[in-house]
């Protein structure tokens, strides 16, 4: 699996995430829309973390660095 999100994207999708998750938990929302953010928080809290994005992959996109996918 390669990096292909980085920058400033990675912090980004992190605190997207915590935020979500907290808007989920505790913002009162219905059941259903408290499953939406929890889940888009997870998703975007994993992506974050590990550096790494289906989706992106699928578009063509990365936003890594040259060398970060490369191994000494």
């Amino acid at each position: 699996m390669a990096c292909n999100v980085g920058g400033i994207e990675r912090p980004v999708r992190i605190v997207l995430g915590v935020l979500l998750i907290g808007i989920g938990v505790f913002a009162g929302l219905p059941p259903v829309g408290m499953g939406v953010a929890l889940a888009m928080g997870a998703i975007a809290l994993v992506t974050g973390a590990i550096g790494f994005c289906p989706v992106w992959t699928l578009l063509g996109v990365n936003t890594c660095p040259i060398d970060a996918g490369k191994k000494s």
